[in-house]
């Protein structure tokens, strides 16, 4: 029986950044707005579209590169990296910010580039974008973090050859209140991907 492990895994929590359990950046006090930036400038990044992101997306963005470490390269991982996306709050961030915009008939300036972001699965679009995936993908919204389901997808998709690899996600935002945890799942690597390890790696901290 084939077995699958969690090859790397990342946190993004209370302006920190973890990768494998480690901190590779801090800026205390800061909130989400500036700390994306700095988070941003610390990972060296020159991807223009990040600064047109809503903050969903900013967050999923810098998640997925804190965990790929580098683009993905078609020597090394080719297109067929699936992603699993899950959180609470969907994209009510961007959707207060769009209602804003349309709630006052004598103000109303609807945003087409917010507009675009009132979905959550952008969020997975702009990765996708980034890293020239054209890999099977989804969104799903549940009341807690669900390492049930995201890790019985991912095995589904593994065994039936539909990826070669899987991001997993559960990418939260409302308000100053965030929390990304991703991780991969693939054929190589010392963590187990059972339920009980995936739960442990959420909450690590």
């Amino acid at each position: 029986m084939q077995q699958y492990f969690i090859e790397a895994y990342s946190h993004i929590q209370d302006a920190r950044m973890l990768h494998n359990g480690k901190t590779v950046f801090e800026a205390k006090g800061e909130d989400f707005n500036s700390f994306i930036k700095t988070s941003y400038k610390h990972l060296g990044l020159n991807y223009a579209k990040f600064f047109k992101m809503d903050r969903l997306s900013k967050l999923a963005f810098l998640g997925a590169e804190l965990l790929l470490e580098a683009p993905l390269a078609d020597a090394e991982l080719d297109d067929e990296v699936a992603l699993v996306f899950s959180n609470k709050a969907s994209s009510l961030d961007t959707d207060y910010k769009h209602q804003e915009s349309i709630q006052d008939a004598q103000q109303y300036f609807p945003s087409p580039a917010v507009f675009v972001y009132t979905l959550p699965n952008i969020s997975v679009g702009e990765i996708s974008i980034r890293h020239k995936l054209c890999s099977e993908n989804s969104f799903f919204i549940f009341e807690t973090f669900n390492a049930e389901l995201l890790h019985n997808y991912a095995e589904i998709l593994l065994k039936e050859k539909r990826a070669n690899s899987v991001l997993c996600a559960w990418v939260e935002l409302e308000g100053e209140n965030y929390n990304s945890f991703m991780y991969k799942v693939g054929y190589n690597g010392e963590i187990s991907h059972t339920k009980d390890n995936i739960r442990t790696l959420y909450n690590l901290e």
